[in-house]
């Protein structure tokens, strides 16, 4: 069976979800763990973060029997129980600048709803996180961890303060990755998990190791040179980020995302009515994160994990 994930639901609808086949049968899904790790990235946590309060409860329709995986597509479903239904009624037609009301507008047609956000919203990062939780959890039983952090953002107090917004930069380190795992050009780790982190909203950069650095590095100073611990090759350095040709080569797997400030502002903005073809100004009203990178550590976490998760999976390796 291929591996194969859809995604469901939209923010202000009744639900998101995920549906996934191809897992493997009898894989210990603990649902506590589960649920604490939804809980990472849910909004309504602090000051800083979307007032929107949702418990993300996991809601389990198929493929797991007595708490183990049972080889069937899984499917889970988190409701959407805190929904304004008019947050954005005087929007219709007006794209948002930033969000992808216009490009999804030209691409599907003036009745596609893009009422907050559509299927391009944050929100779908709720059952990506419920998917990657459960992957992070078969890769944890085979010693490989994935801890992801921010390491930079924005004032996001004077963010607040204005009515204005500020991204950030999530740094990722994988450990326990054996070497061996990937392959050149498009089947390598970095083209595969590239693909996996900028499917995640927001996300405009990703580097790995010393990433764009390294345009300002010396081939002496950039190159990782190998030596034996014991009966293990490691390397004194890893500006190659753990992997080499798009193959790991067992050091830690190290990377950065971008993430870009929340395009919902309440500062006036310029945009254009699609139906009338006329200049206008918008105001946006709603519940937004002053900072997304703020909840999307969790975020970088799981979209990894199911990237390793199917690419281990294609190498017999689970």
């Amino acid at each position: 069976m291929s591996f194969n994930i859809e995604y469901f639901g939209t923010s202000h609808g009744p639900s998101v979800g995920v549906s996934c086949s191809g897992l493997k049968a009898g894989e210990p899904v603990d649902i506590a763990k589960l649920r604490a790790f939804l809980k990472r990235r849910s909004p309504g946590t602090s000051d800083k973060v979307s007032a929107r309060v949702e418990p993300d409860e996991p809601i389990i329709k198929s493929g797991i029997t007595d708490g183990k995986t049972n080889g069937d597509t899984l499917t889970i479903e988190i409701e959407n129980t805190d929904v304004i239904d008019n947050a954005y009624s005087d929007l219709k037609g007006i794209p948002r600048p930033g969000h992808a009301d216009y490009t999804a507008y030209v691409k599907y047609g003036s009745d596609y709803d893009m009422t907050g956000g559509g299927q391009f919203s944050g929100r779908l990062t709720a059952p990506l996180c419920a998917l990657g939780g459960i992957c992070l959890q078969s890769l944890e039983r085979r010693n490989i961890s994935i801890s992801a952090s921010i390491v930079k953002t924005g004032d996001v107090d004077d963010a607040i303060a204005h009515g204005d917004s500020v991204g950030g930069i999530i740094e990722c380190q994988i450990d326990g990755m054996p070497a061996g795992i990937g392959g050149p050009f498009a089947n390598g780790l970095e083209s595969k998990l590239s693909s996996a982190l900028f499917a995640i909203p927001a996300v405009k950069g990703v580097e790995f190791g010393a990433g764009f650095k390294s345009a300002d590095l010396k081939g002496s100073e950039c190159n990782d040179e190998f030596y034996l611990d014991g009966s293990e090759v490691k390397t004194k350095t890893n500006n190659c980020g753990g992997i080499l040709g798009g193959i790991s080569n067992g050091m830690p797997i190290v990377f950065r995302v971008a993430i870009k400030p929340t395009p919902s502002i309440s500062l006036p903005q310029q945009s254009v009515n699609l139906k009338t073809m006329e200049e206008t100004t918008i105001n946006i009203k709603g519940r937004h994160d002053p900072c997304i990178a703020l909840r999307c550590a969790p975020v970088v976490e799981a979209a990894s994990a199911i990237c390793l998760y199917e690419i281990l999976l294609e190498e017999d390796k689970i």
